[in-house]
């Protein structure tokens, strides 16, 4: 497999995926038999597909007709990237999908007291470095980088400078200014 392809694994379940436009898309019909166990998973998807009339009138926005690498070579698969193959799930009436709608609907939840609680986003972000292994030290360098970032691009932007390269430049300084090493040092760590 390319660089581009590669599979996921759910529940002892492979799910294929592509980065397409720098984002993850992934094969609908693995994900429909991952959360269904239906033999016949196309059947499945025009089935749920009647079922869920807003899904069927928006199914070709959130669906595209991806070139994925397989063991056959590649091959003209339907995908969605991760908010389409959300929508898919809140559509499988599966006991199996019952988690990610939970999940979804907490994460739908959280957002709103963020919005109500802004200082609530920061602790979220704070505990989910800490739940990845980072030290607190790290994390209060990583919050301040953050910070300064946005300060600078928001005075960047009352400069009217915007190429993407040059936001690349900024964050690459920060990030060696912070850690000692730009973005691309540090992923390779």
């Amino acid at each position: 497999m390319d660089e581009t392809t590669k599979i996921a694994i759910f529940k002892g379940k492979k799910v294929r995926r592509t980065i397409h436009n720098n984002e993850w898309w992934f094969v609908v019909e693995d994900v429909v038999i991952t959360l269904t166990d239906s033999s016949n998973p196309k059947d499945y998807i025009n089935k749920m597909r009647r079922r869920d009339g807003e899904l069927s009138k928006g199914y070709g926005q959130i669906v595209h007709t991806l070139q994925i690498n397989t063991s056959g070579g590649l091959q003209k698969m339907n995908c969605a990237n991760t908010e389409g193959i959300f929508r898919i799930i809140q559509s499988i009436p599966s006991p199996k999908a019952e988690p990610f709608k939970r999940w979804l609907a907490r994460v739908g939840y959280e957002r709103v007291q963020e919005i109500e609680d802004p200082e609530l986003g920061a602790k979220r972000t704070r505990a989910l470095y800490k739940a990845k292994g980072y030290t607190d030290g790290w994390i209060e360098k990583r919050m301040r980088g953050i910070e300064v970032r946005e300060i600078l691009t928001d005075e960047w932007k009352k400069r009217n400078v915007g190429a993407e390269r040059e936001y690349a430049i900024l964050t690459a300084e920060i990030s060696k200014a912070t850690f000692g090493m730009i973005p691309s040092q540090y992923k390779k760590i």
